[in-house]
């Protein structure tokens, strides 16, 4: 294992991808990258309800992709995270993580014997007797049920990691703006909030690309596979039919308002910091005119993530099209760089 980088392993709801990058001489290329889709329904929200499925598909991904290692670092999503900043006290880390449970049982709105925990500290702690940052906390069962897939595939899980918290380490762009990247997938939204790389709000949303399909058939009456057609062909701009937009721009609002509602919290909370960029990303973000429609409604600057751009050298997916794969990536794109770091 000296030397090997674990793959980015992302499973999503309607496909599962896969990172393996490689160390050079002055910074990380990418080595290899793939995806397979998954059934309708194997995995929702985050969670695997088809671990025969899931399993399935990553023995088929790794036969076609000829990946250099079984190691995978695996990211992690759920409507059910809850990450919230509080201070705890100030211990080595196994001791940290011993203590947490009993720290912050009363701060969460899950069992802690049903929960994951994790700490994320914002700060050096020094010698305070405590020490800021975010307690990460995940039902269990929706963890252990994706590693577990991922074992009978016969991969070896050396970790897992919030997802929001990959697409921090590939999207994010360090400098002077509140920033926030939004990774729009088929029915999961991943939210993370960032101020020069350090986190602010992270948050799932159980909204995505399948509710705005559903909204914009129900609302032009017509099938759910030609109202994905419309959506991902004409999106906001619509088809020369303003019924078309205004069915599309009524099917966004929901998700639109979340985002909203994230941003004023985070204005008017203790921190009172103002986004004033949206990266967006995630294959339900290709929707056209979707960032100027988002930025219109918030008022502030939406622009596309590069999930790739730590990625110093990319050759060698040039001609396997990497650059389309890219926009939907960022998270094991992200897995991979936290565990090459």
């Amino acid at each position: 294992m000296a030397g090997v980088i674990p793959i980015g392993l992302d499973i999503g709801s309607t496909s599962i991808r896969a990172v393996e990058v490689r160390r050079t001489k002055d910074d990380i290329a990418l080595n290899n990258f793939g995806q397979v889709p998954l059934p309708t329904g194997a995995v929702v929200g985050g969670v695997v309800q088809d671990p025969i499925a899931v399993t399935a598909a990553l023995k088929q991904l790794w036969a076609a992709c000829k990946f250099g290692t079984k190691h995978v670092i695996l990211g992690v999503t759920n409507p059910q995270l809850v990450v919230r900043e509080m201070s705890v006290a100030n211990l080595p880390p196994k001791e940290l993580r011993q203590a947490l449970p009993f720290q912050v049982k009363d701060a969460l709105p899950l069992a802690v014997e049903k929960s994951l925990l994790d700490f994320y500290p914002l700060e050096e702690p020094g010698a305070n007797p405590t020490v800021r940052g975010l307690l990460i906390a995940m039902p269990k069962e929706a963890v252990l049920a994706a590693v577990d897939a991922a074992q009978k595939a016969g991969l070896h899980v050396d970790g897992v990691d919030l997802a929001s918290f990959a697409l921090l380490r590939a999207a994010s762009r360090l400098d002077t703006q509140v920033e926030a990247i939004v990774d729009i997938g088929s029915d999961v939204t991943s939210v993370v909030v960032h101020a020069d790389g350090e986190p602010l709000i992270v948050r799932t949303v159980p909204r995505g690309g399948i509710e705005i399909t559903a909204a914009m058939a129900t609302r032009l009456g017509i099938p759910p596979q030609e109202a994905e057609m419309v959506k991902c062909r004409f999106g906001l701009h619509g088809d020369g039919n303003p019924v078309t937009a205004d069915a599309a721009a009524d099917a966004v609002r929901p998700l639109a308002s979340e985002l909203r509602s994230s941003f004023t919290y985070l204005a008017s909370g203790e921190r009172q910091k103002q986004v004033t960029r949206l990266a967006l990303c995630g294959g339900s973000a290709l929707m056209p005119g979707l960032a100027e429609h988002l930025q219109q409604q918030l008022g502030i600057t939406v622009v596309y993530a590069d999930g790739a751009s730590r990625l110093r050298d990319t050759r060698k997916g040039r001609d396997r099209g990497f650059d389309s794969f890219v926009p939907s990536a960022a998270v094991s794109i992200g897995l991979t760089l936290g565990a090459a770091a």
